[in-house]
């Protein structure tokens, strides 16, 4: 399993392509779904087999780049690194669903991971979802960055499911075009109080957890 630490980079790495030559991340559909399971309940997260587990994340300073200019000696990285494929959480708390919208962190600037792994059934509450795409719909109080099987969905210069989309908005990340039952997603959200620069006398917490199925 990874450790709780990646293996930083020490220097600049340039990107595999120039970044107008990226794939476009898939775009959730912007019609109504047509059957929806709210991860944020007991029964909900049971159609899944979800358990929901979370952490505090912290920034820790690190050493600046190599390549960094002088001046700047330092740098400054997330821990746990908690977004990566087969991470271990089996040590963490236990989330009860309806507990998402706890107020978590200390406040003003704080950050927490959330972590959950979806099995896909064949029967969702008594829809089949054989052949749909499924989105998985996550809206954080009041950022959000969403990792599913070690990968957050992006491309520079383009829309970016994965990444922050405002203030208090749901990330939407198209999970697959054709769902297989017994198909598994391992998903893990990075929560982020802010605005950063203006950081609030308040908590980060879940508004909303659902997997959006469309046929």
């Amino acid at each position: 399993m990874p450790t709780t630490l990646r293996n930083r980079p020490t220097a600049s790495v340039p990107p595999a392509m120039p970044p107008l030559l990226m794939p476009q991340p898939p775009i959730a559909p912007l019609i109504p779904p047509t059957h929806t399971v709210d991860l944020m309940t007991e029964a909900g997260c049971g159609l899944f087999g979800a358990v929901w587990r979370g952490k505090e994340a912290k920034i820790v300073e690190t050493p600046a780049l190599t390549d960094a200019m002088p001046e700047f000696r330092t740098a400054y990285d997330v821990d746990p690194y908690a977004g990566v494929k087969g991470f271990d959480d089996s040590g963490w708390p236990i989330i009860a669903p309806p507990e998402l919208p706890a107020r978590r962190g200390g406040g003003m600037i704080c950050f927490y991971w959330y972590r959950t792994v979806l099995t896909v059934p064949a029967d969702a509450g008594g829809f089949a979802t054989a052949g749909t795409k499924a989105v998985f719909r996550i809206n954080v109080d009041d950022y959000g960055e969403v990792w599913v099987n070690g990968e957050m969905p992006r491309a520079a210069g383009r829309p970016s499911p994965g990444c922050i989309q405002g203030f208090n908005m749901p990330n939407r990340v198209v999970l697959a075009d054709q769902i297989n039952p017994g198909d598994t997603f391992e998903i893990a959200v990075f929560a982020i109080n802010g605005p950063l620069s203006a950081a609030p006398a308040n908590f980060l917490f879940v508004r909303e957890a659902k997997v959006e199925f469309f046929r």
